[in-house]
């Protein structure tokens, strides 16, 4: 994901704007892998692969597998907060 994105991008849920940008992985503007943080609703989205995926719940649960496969890898990289409140996979 570029960088300069954030200057677009809001949280699917609640609007909320800007969102808070986590990185794990970068190069120059690219974020590789990381995460995006709705601070109002304390929903995460992760980046994966360049590719923010920014799904509501109900759809976020089809792929349950893989947030907790990239919580599982990063969790030593991604703050407290967006583990405990913004994980509703609870690890």
């Amino acid at each position: 994901m570029k960088k300069s994105m954030l200057d677009i991008l809001a949280c699917p849920i609640d609007k909320h704007y800007p969102l808070e940008l986590f990185e794990i992985v970068s190069e120059d503007q690219t974020v590789k892998e990381g995460v995006l943080f709705c601070t109002k609703c304390s929903r995460y989205y992760p980046i994966i692969d360049e590719i923010p995926v920014m799904l509501p719940d109900e759809l976020r649960e089809a792929d349950k597998k893989r947030d907790i496969e990239f919580l599982k890898k990063w969790q030593s990289k991604i703050p407290e907060k967006v583990i405990k409140q913004g994980n509703p996979w609870h690890l």
